[in-house]
């Protein structure tokens, strides 16, 4: 399985609206954000990079005023995390991948209503301009911060709808959104689930598994054989588990600090 997300890895950074590459590393920009999780390196499978493959790859984040970020599954291309490091690039993340198939998913059963009711809605696919904001919206929220909500946000998740993947989000009785959960258009017979987020007000009902659950069979009824996530610590892990995704391999994270921070 390793090989297939590393294939997904490079056909997806390879949709973005740039896309630099050598030959060890394909490093795909969005030059509408400045988001580390957006702009980033990954390693061709069984790439042994030279240095100074290294230092242009280097070059062109520092041109853009990005931070060096390179993401790959280990087992695919062991001689890169070496040549990294050589050139200073120290861990920022190392997780573990789980891999659900059309044959392990198991879709769950909403026990509780996002507003305590009794109606249980289902998660749906978005289509206006003002649900792809709510959702937006709803994720800036369900990550802390991490990112603002934005027009640019919003326009994201439309593309990835509109270009082959999915999105789903839970309706809040407000109106917006409880939850939301994405998966990327399949490269390599996989796709990658990812923006899974509750809003605090709303967590502990079921909303991430739902989310996540639909987004998974959507892409299983387009013809995917797997789509794969990572997990950000024990709780979600459970909840992935429950759906049917299991552990199948590692992914680093590397990036390269600005020598004067």
């Amino acid at each position: 399985m390793d090989i297939t997300v590393q294939n997904f890895a490079v056909a997806n950074l390879r949709r973005r609206p740039l896309v630099i590459e050598n030959p060890s590393f394909v490093a795909g920009f969005d030059p509408g954000t400045p988001s580390p999780y957006i702009n980033y390196a990954t390693p061709l499978p069984g790439a042994e990079p030279t240095g100074r493959e290294v230092a242009r790859l280097v070059a062109e984040f520092r041109e853009r005023g990005l931070t060096p970020r390179v993401e790959f599954a280990v087992a695919t291309a062991p001689a890169v995390e070496h040549a990294l490091r050589a050139a200073g690039f120290t861990t920022e993340e190392v997780h573990e991948y789980l891999v659900c198939t059309p044959r392990s998913l198991v879709l769950p059963h909403l026990t509780s209503a996002p507003d305590g009711g009794g109606f249980v809605p289902r998660p749906r696919a978005p289509r206006t301009d003002e649900e792809f904001a709510a959702i937006d919206a709803a994720l800036a929220e369900a990550f802390g911060g991490e990112f603002e909500a934005s027009p640019q946000g919003a326009a994201r998740l439309r593309r990835t709808q509109e270009s082959g993947g999915a999105v789903r989000f839970m309706p809040a009785p407000d109106g917006g959104c409880a939850g939301a959960a994405s998966c990327s258009a399949p490269a390599a017979g996989t796709g990658e689930v990812a923006g899974v987020g509750t809003r605090p007000a709303f967590r502990g009902r079921g909303v991430a598994a739902a989310v996540t659950g639909e987004v998974a069979a959507a892409m299983f009824a387009q013809g995917a054989e797997s789509v794969w996530l990572e997990s950000a610590g024990e709780g979600s892990r459970r909840v992935y588990e429950r759906l049917g995704f299991r552990p199948q391999g590692v992914r680093l994270y590397l990036s390269l600090p600005d020598a004067s921070s």
